[in-house]
């Protein structure tokens, strides 16, 4: 843990003195965000590489897209998306998270040089997810889920949303854990859009402190998702495109990286890459202050 900011870090990553920031390579045809602009293998490698030029730390490659009502890809397409890109981005250097609900893609993808598993299903979608990443030693992000989306949001009603993400995501945890992945390369993600409404986003992350007591790291994804939408919904109502909510995403990451998040998943980099590093400053110029006043 980072004795300066309380901020825990994830073993078998490089130990950022600040939130890290992981760029999302989406190399499917359908993402809710920036579907098929990746979609080619070089295009992709390309476009993670220009990514790390503008600030990302890490990078999440993913080939299945996972937005509300998106129809699953079969193991092999999925395969032939993700493998590749990871490679060739681990052959330049680049800290890759593979972003899979499946245990085949994430070992191929493991042994191609990806370094952290992010499995928006928590291990819940394939048995074998679990057993996977624990015999690799990878760390592993635990996302709050209630279902695939199909047709929509699933189990999207909660009486107090805080509190009962916080206990399924331990209950998740601590079947992880029991599973074989160490404590210190477990990650935790509040699942933000997953069976969530914009209200129910907004408040787990105004209350970003009650998942980091769960005692892991936290990743915050938030970029372009619906919620920002409702926020920045024009007078009549009409909510803007995702590519028009990087502005607000990085208002996000700055909340996030100020609360104590190990890192903020997001799209379009720069904005949020100098986001975290001003909170950074902020938080040594409040140290200093601190020591001052001594």
């Amino acid at each position: 843990m980072s004795t300066q900011t309380g901020r825990r870090h994830v073993a078998g990553l490089t130990a950022w003195d600040r939130c890290a920031v992981m760029g999302v390579v989406n190399v499917t045809p359908d993402s809710f965000s920036d579907g098929g602009r990746w979609f080619d293998t070089t295009a992709a490698i390309k476009h993670g590489l220009d990514l790390v030029a503008q600030g990302a730390d890490l990078i999440d490659v993913g080939g299945e897209s996972t937005r509300p009502g998106a129809t699953r890809v079969d193991e092999a397409e999925e395969l032939k998306r993700v493998v590749p890109v990871v490679r060739g981005l681990a052959s330049e250097g680049v800290t890759i998270s593979v972003d899979t609900m499946r245990a085949s893609v994430a070992e191929q993808a493991l042994r191609a040089g990806a370094a952290l598993v992010n499995d928006v299903s928590g291990g819940l979608a394939d048995p074998r997810m679990v057993p996977v990443v624990a015999d690799a030693g990878a760390p592993f992000v635990v996302m709050h889920w209630r279902g695939l989306l199909a047709g929509g949001n699933v189990r999207g009603s909660y009486h107090d949303v805080v509190t009962e993400v916080a206990d399924e995501l331990h209950a998740r945890v601590t079947a992880v854990l029991e599973g074989g992945i160490a404590p210190d390369r477990v990650v935790v993600d509040p699942g933000l859009g997953f069976s969530k409404d914009a209200e129910h986003d907004l408040v787990l992350l105004a209350h970003l402190e009650r998942l980091l007591g769960l005692g892991h790291p936290l990743l915050v994804a938030a970029s372009r998702k619906r919620f920002l939408g409702r926020v920045l919904a024009g007078p009549d109502g009409a909510v803007p495109p995702a590519r028009e909510r990087d502005a607000a995403t990085a208002a996000v990451s700055a909340l996030a990286a100020r609360a104590g998040a190990w890192a903020v998943r997001v799209h379009e980099v720069r904005a949020t890459a100098d986001a975290v590093r001003v909170v950074r400053a902020v938080e040594r110029a409040a140290a200093r202050g601190t020591e001052g006043a001594r």
